[in-house]
């Protein structure tokens, strides 16, 4: 396993069912962040393929130029899905309560999941679902910036540096046999440190981890 008990822990334990339970229409990350997460999707997707948007909410900063077969989503609060525009489905569960996914092995072409890789306390167990879902070839992209709802991050993300959470993301990846070695995008701010805590750096950092379902390995015949 990649996390220890104690770095799985919330400062709030109640249960994420109560947390989410009222919705919130608005973005966690800034315009610039939306942009390039945007830009990222429409060259990394493919044009009518089959999209799971995990851990969604109202938006799903899908390029609107690009048509999918299907975007399946899911989230914590169904009134938040609900306006989702880019969804043709979704359904609402806890992760952290149940981390297998009601979907069909190999049925996606790609897995998204933005700002919220934060709150899983079963990341192992998730991330092997995801594996599941995606068709040989498929890809994964897992984005994230210093933002979070500190009280339901998990300790291992709040008590590490940037850094650190890159390489956490990678590990989840990496404890999946069969994801290839994964990407990693970053864009931040060249403000002084002082000027990021202020809010005044000119731009949420951007962070995308990126891996593929490799293709199953295929034995020539003697």
């Amino acid at each position: 396993m990649v996390l220890q008990s104690d770095q799985r822990s919330k400062l709030d334990p109640s249960s994420d069912i109560l947390f989410y339970d009222a919705p919130r229409f608005v973005t966690h990350v800034d315009d610039g962040f939306i942009q390039r997460l945007t830009e990222l999707y429409r060259d990394r997707l493919k044009p009518n393929s089959r999209v799971f948007d995990m851990m969604s909410s109202w938006v799903s900063h899908l390029p609107d130029d690009v048509t999918f077969e299907w975007v399946e989503g899911h989230g914590m609060n169904g009134e938040e899905l609900a306006k989702n525009r880019h969804l043709d489905h979704y359904f609402v569960q806890n992760l952290n309560e149940t981390p297998q996914l009601p979907l069909a092995d190999q049925s996606f072409d790609a897995v998204l999941n933005t700002v919220s890789v934060q709150y899983l306390q079963q990341p192992e167990v998730v991330f092997a679902e995801i594996y599941r879902i995606l068709k040989p070839g498929g890809i994964a992209i897992v984005s994230f910036s210093n933002r979070m709802f500190y009280q339901k991050a998990i300790a291992a993300w709040r008590d590490g540096s940037e850094a650190r959470r890159v390489n956490l993301v990678k590990s989840y990846f990496g404890s999946v046999p069969g994801f290839n070695n994964p990407e990693v995008l970053i864009h931040t701010s060249n403000a002084p440190a002082i000027l990021q805590m202020l809010g005044m750096s000119g731009g949420d950092p951007f962070y995308a981890v990126i891996a593929e379902r490799m293709e199953p390995l295929v034995l020539s015949q003697a």
